[in-house]
């Protein structure tokens, strides 16, 4: 129970959460208890920056146009805050920041997420970012392609 009262004063407060001990449904349920609106970003095959910023632009339902960039995914948070009644719970879930190629990046990522809170608590609403991390993404076996980040089965 202190662990659920816990969980509930953090997404009355904000900002990035960690995500030790919890479960992305327990998160979506209490986030959705207290009026957020509650998404989940698949990062698992996100291998870059780019890849990563294009789930979560995905996620939210942001534009075709999204910028792929740092500023986008702040602009993109910031206007996916300010359309829901009283903000947004993010679930990025599998987040590899072990990854040599994401390492720099999901802090940076972070710290967006960091600002987009601030920002959100400075217009009357709340933003909660909780970051399940997946440490470095497996190697490829030889003579396998990795999988492909689209999630469609064609070929």
């Amino acid at each position: 129970m202190s662990q659920s009262l816990t969980l509930q004063e953090a997404l009355q407060q904000g900002g990035v959460l960690d995500a030790t001990g919890l479960t992305a449904a327990d998160f979506q349920e209490q986030a959705q208890d207290q009026g957020l609106t509650a998404l989940e970003v698949s990062c698992d095959r996100a291998r870059n920056r780019s890849a990563v910023l294009r789930a979560v632009a995905k996620a939210v339902d942001y534009p075709e146009f999204f910028g792929g960039n740092l500023d986008s995914l702040y602009d993109c948070l910031c206007d996916t805050v300010l359309d829901q009644k009283a903000g947004l719970a993010l679930w990025l879930d599998n987040l590899h920041s072990g990854d040599p190629a994401l390492e720099k990046d999901a802090q940076a990522i972070l710290g967006v997420c960091e600002d987009v809170h601030a920002w959100a608590s400075n217009n009357e609403r709340r933003f909660v970012c909780v970051v399940l991390h997946a440490g470095k993404h497996p190697d490829p076996e030889p003579g396998l392609d990795p999988a492909s980040y689209s999630s469609s089965d064609e070929e």
